[in-house]
């Protein structure tokens, strides 16, 4: 019996295709926009935190970002959050 090695390709994030998951008219704001917290959520998972959006942008509850080209955006609450505090 003859088998073929087949190879499977690894790519590095530069070598990556970055493809819109978005069918939305007008298209949500993509991955590189600065409003690309905008596009419609695919997939939220509210009990682990994060939520994909159709720009391919992965939005965690803390504000943090991960895009579609592997780089990390920190999270960036607003300055004058509100803290809740519990009552003694």
């Amino acid at each position: 019996m003859t088998t073929s090695s087949s190879r499977i390709p690894t790519f590095t994030t530069s070598q990556r295709k970055t493809t819109s998951m978005c069918q939305h008219q007008p298209p949500c704001p993509s991955a590189d926009s600065s409003d690309r917290e905008a596009a419609h959520p695919v997939a939220h998972h509210p009990e682990q935190g994060w939520s994909l959006l159709c720009n391919g942008v992965l939005l965690f509850e803390d504000t943090g970002e991960l895009l579609p080209d592997g780089q990390v955006i920190a999270p960036h609450r607003p300055l004058g959050a509100v803290r809740v505090g519990s009552a003694a």
